[in-house]
């Protein structure tokens, strides 16, 4: 079981391991080599992964989550979020989240936008948890499974004393030259 993990930028080197879990997690609608390379040399974005934080072992440990974000000049969208199915409810997730909200927070966006598969209550039970309140609902916005999602939003104005105000230990600070940030 993972105690902790350690966010870092995501690196081309985590490629394989991104899609594998993009495979696991998302079926037919995952993202292809491509659309990850396309998505990391868009402007505006900045994707983290989290590896396990062991001291039994030296050197970068398997990718066991990721999750990114755009920012458009006024607010940020979570492009994705995945957590190896392995290590779920174990917090990943959430450090994950607070870091894409730190991010922005840095970026001075006014507000954080998502959107989720209706039926994924674990994630909707997350965000709410973080203050993100539905919106509406897209009908048939995953592909090709043809599911609908919310889209949430986040205020950050009005994100004060939530779970996104807890510490992390995130690359809030990484140096904007890393792979997949271009904010």
């Amino acid at each position: 079981m993972i105690t902790e993990v350690r966010l870092r930028p995501l690196r081309n080197a985590d490629f394989d391991r991104v899609l594998e879990l993009e495979r696991q997690l998302f079926g037919r609608g995952a993202w292809s080599y491509g659309m990850l390379a396309d998505e990391l040399g868009a402007l505006g974005r900045w994707y983290i992964v989290a590896e396990p934080e062991r001291l039994d072992r030296a050197g970068d440990q398997p990718v066991v989550g990721y999750g990114g974000l755009w920012f458009d000049g006024d607010v940020t969208q979570i492009m994705t979020i995945g957590v190896d199915p392995a290590v779920q409810r174990h917090g990943v997730g959430r450090q994950l989240l607070t870091a894409l909200i730190e991010r922005s927070r840095k970026l001075k966006a006014e507000a954080v936008l998502l959107e989720v598969r209706v039926d994924n209550m674990p994630a909707i039970e997350m965000y709410r948890d973080f203050g993100f309140q539905v919106l509406g609902v897209r009908k048939r916005y995953y592909q090709p499974e043809n599911k609908d999602a919310y889209t949430m939003r986040l205020e950050l104005a009005e994100a004060a004393g939530t779970a996104a105000d807890a510490p992390v230990d995130a690359p809030v600070d990484a140096p904007d030259d890393e792979a997949g940030d271009a904010a």
